[in-house]
């Protein structure tokens, strides 16, 4: 495929996607069965995100089925198991395939894992619906039907009936835009953070030659996804900033800290009263890591 044609098809899937355009559901459809992994890829994940609007969930479920059976194309395989897990109990007919992937050792552990998690929740879902087993919303109280369930268990992790669904989903948004408003500052190459111990931390990575994320989203324990300050892939380290000393900000440091220790993730926790000593913090950190800056800042951690 044309490499413009491919660009402009994925551009189409995620902004489908993006703005929850149900009326595009045909036309993602045929998106999924492009001749481009990436454009089937984007268009999977399309269809996951649309799986609680209203759209055709028997013929999104059947072409993300065929997805996962035969694409030739390990990520979109994956992010059609993801979508697939969306749809809940309309998906249980894939459960099956779904199980022989989770069980095959000849087939990537990320995708294993994805399809691993897929058969737990669709089964879950599945029971609910057959138990009619009663699940309240955790705001309200309310009963919440199964759909209602698969809903926000996809999307929060949490039982929210729709109303308090649509409520939290706003609150989220409001919060991932008050976010974005409050990265004022300059830390150079193009990164802007939050703080000035946010800024020197950008800086030392720069000057150090690390590369680095700034304020992504990873997907941590289980479907948990936080958003560590700096991120360095080559080193598969994370920094953390904690710069403030409000009750609710301590509680939310604590249970991210609690989450990357689940995880046995490496992490780096730095404080206000660690800027002073920001070098040499970091370099004796890193080392302990495996890393040693002052040898050679380019180059990985051992083994990774």
């Amino acid at each position: 495929m044309d490499r413009q044609l491919e660009g402009r098809l994925s551009k189409r899937a995620v902004e489908i996607g993006r703005e929850g355009d149900t009326a595009a559901f045909d036309e993602l459809l045929t998106l999924l069965h492009s001749s481009s992994a990436n454009v089937r890829r984007l268009a999977a994940s399309a269809l996951g995100k649309l799986s609680w609007m209203g759209v055709d969930q028997i013929a999104a479920v059947r072409n993300l089925g065929l997805v996962v059976r035969n694409d030739p194309h390990a990520q979109t395989r994956q992010y059609a198991i993801r979508a697939l897990k969306a749809y809940g109990a309309m998906a249980q007919e894939h459960l099956d395939d779904l199980r022989d992937i989770a069980w095959n050792s000849g087939e990537q552990p990320y995708i294993r894992r994805d399809a691993e998690a897929a058969v737990a929740f669709i089964e879950e879902a599945v029971r609910i619906a057959a138990s009619a087993e009663k699940k309240c919303c955790q705001r309200c109280n309310t009963h919440v039907s199964a759909e209602e369930y698969a809903r926000s268990q996809q999307a929060f992790q949490r039982v929210f009936c729709d109303r308090c669904f649509d409520e939290v989903f706003l609150e989220r948004r409001n919060f991932e835009m008050q976010v974005e408003l409050n990265k004022t500052i300059e830390a150079g190459s193009g990164t802007v953070v939050q703080s000035e111990g946010e800024r020197r931390i950008s800086r030392w990575l720069t000057d150090n030659g690390l590369a680095y994320r700034y304020d992504a989203k990873f997907r941590i324990v289980g479907e948990f996804q936080i958003r560590p300050d700096f991120y360095l892939p080559e080193l598969d380290v994370y920094i953390e900033y904690w710069g403030m000393d409000t009750p609710q900000y301590k509680m939310s440091m604590f249970k991210k800290q609690i989450l990357y220790q689940q995880e046995g993730k490496r992490v780096i926790s730095v404080y206000p009263e660690d800027l002073s000593a920001l070098d040499g913090l970091l370099v004796s950190k890193l080392r302990i890591f495996g890393f040693d800056v002052g040898v050679d800042a380019r180059s990985k951690v051992s083994g990774k």
